[in-house]
């Protein structure tokens, strides 16, 4: 199983190297340059679109409101990539990954709205005859069956890269350390049954929410994203004007280290890079493609109307959610603490609010961590049932909710390389059927814009 491991931990390494960087970077930038700025210069009418200020959509296929298919979106993106990924890319890359992490967001608007957009340009009918999308669709309808290898690359990769092992595991991790081990439930040598126990409540409360489907998962994530959002925002704005005189050091750490590898073991500039841009593309997903199955959902026949409401995923995951999370690491004097990951971030907020600023964060890592769990359930089953099926994806469902009491008792090390691996390969063919319809997406921006401009 370590030689297992190791090897699995190789080809993640590999793939989350110089190629996806050049895929997701790189592509990007073609969106950026191919798109005329057209999602940048129109953020604005992004808002309007997701507050319901535009009406006239109401008979409109799809099953979910603007912002609930954004919340939904935004529910498989924030999390513990956000809280946990930030302070690992600061461990590693130094202050200077943050940097690279903005870059990956910034790019990554151009490619959700492209992305969000072909998904509701090429939805298609699933095996039980309902509308969906997402990139297997995308590729299927949009390029044709001679490329349905590719859709098919997506959905196994999909299948095992939305397994709930690791959010589940670290989930439980900060219920150990700031619940039960306080409070004598567990100690840091024996915690099996509280381990144990709390995967089973787990699991029952996401079946319960699972059971509702996508209708259930909407109106949960709807309240539970734009509150726990709210309350990190806070938490993290508390630490800063307690360190308010830090914060110009910090901006100029992240500057600084973004072209200087002092920081990095080896002294190689480009793992700085390599880190930010890995640790972004977990934070946004954008040109995974897992995001475009939640857009896909939308109630519009209007393609632009979603890709414009998807640019706004970058902007809060990363740029303002990482941003709160290496601002609170760096203003403090534990940026060069031996703590990393969520350890570190609960740590920051613990030393701000003494036996509050814990409890808070595990109260945030909880919903988060519940709410990506339940879209990559969705994800996952959806997935599933284009390749196999409904009556497989019903089994996928279950195996999957086994998972969750799996995730909390396991040790994590081969199934986290193996889920690496998965979100590269999921990239590929994403990226790939977005730069081949790109073009599409220009046309359909054109004739939207002549309409309400």
């Amino acid at each position: 199983m370590n030689e297992l491991a190791n090897t699995f931990g190789n080809i993640a390494s590999f793939l989350w190297g110089l190629p996806l960087v050049i895929l997701l970077v790189g592509g990007g930038l073609f969106f950026v340059l191919h798109s005329r700025f057209i999602p940048y210069f129109h953020l604005k009418h992004a808002l309007a679109i997701t507050t319901g200020k535009l009406a006239g959509e109401q008979k409109a296929d799809g099953e979910l409101s603007h912002f609930q298919a954004l919340m939904v979106a935004l529910s498989g993106t924030l999390g513990l990539g956000n809280i946990a990924g930030v302070a690992v890319a600061i461990t590693l890359g130094g202050a200077g990954a943050v940097f690279w992490m903005w870059v990956t967001a910034i790019v990554g608007i151009a490619t959700k709205f492209y992305t969000a957009t072909l998904a509701i340009q090429y939805r298609g009918l699933d095996r039980s005859g309902k509308l969906q999308g997402g990139p297997m669709y995308v590729i299927r309808e949009g390029l044709g069956k001679k490329w349905l290898p590719l859709a098919w690359l997506f959905c196994v990769a999909a299948m095992f890269g939305a397994l709930p092992i690791f959010q589940i595991n670290q989930l439980v991790q900060v219920l150990r350390d700031f619940i039960a081990i306080p409070n004598g439930l567990a100690t840091a040598q024996e915690h099996f049954n509280f381990d144990l126990t709390a995967g089973v409540l787990l699991c029952f409360l996401i079946t319960y929410i699972v059971m509702g489907k996508l209708e259930r998962l909407a109106k949960v994530t709807s309240y539970i994203v734009p509150l726990m959002v709210g309350c990190y925002f806070l938490l993290t704005l508390g630490v800063l004007m307690l360190n308010f005189s830090a914060i110009p050091e910090a901006f100029s750490a992240i500057f600084h280290g973004a072209f200087n590898s002092d920081s990095v073991a080896g002294g190689f500039i480009g793992s700085v890079i390599l880190i930010g841009v890995q640790r972004g593309a977990f934070s946004n997903e954008a040109g995974i493609g897992t995001e475009s199955m939640a857009h896909g959902a939308a109630k519009t026949n209007e393609p632009i109307r979603e890709g414009l409401v998807a640019t706004i995923g970058p902007i809060v995951d990363t740029l303002i959610v990482c941003t709160c999370t290496a601002l609170a690491i760096l203003v403090t004097d534990l940026g060069d603490s031996s703590l990393t990951g969520v350890s570190l971030t609960a740590q920051v907020f613990e030393q701000a609010f003494p036996n509050f600023g814990g409890y808070v964060l595990t109260l945030v890592v909880f919903f988060l961590s519940t709410s990506t769990v339940l879209t990559f359930w969705y994800y996952g089953s959806k997935c599933a049932e284009f390749l196999f099926g409904p009556r497989f994806a019903q089994g996928y469902v279950w195996f999957y909710l086994l998972l969750i009491i799996v995730g909390a008792v396991s040790s994590l090390t081969l199934v986290i390389n193996l889920i690496d691996i998965m979100y590269a390969l999921m990239a590929i063919p994403t990226m790939i059927s977005t730069v081949l319809l790109a073009p599409k997406v220009r046309q359909l921006a054109k004739e939207y814009f002549a309409k309400v401009e």
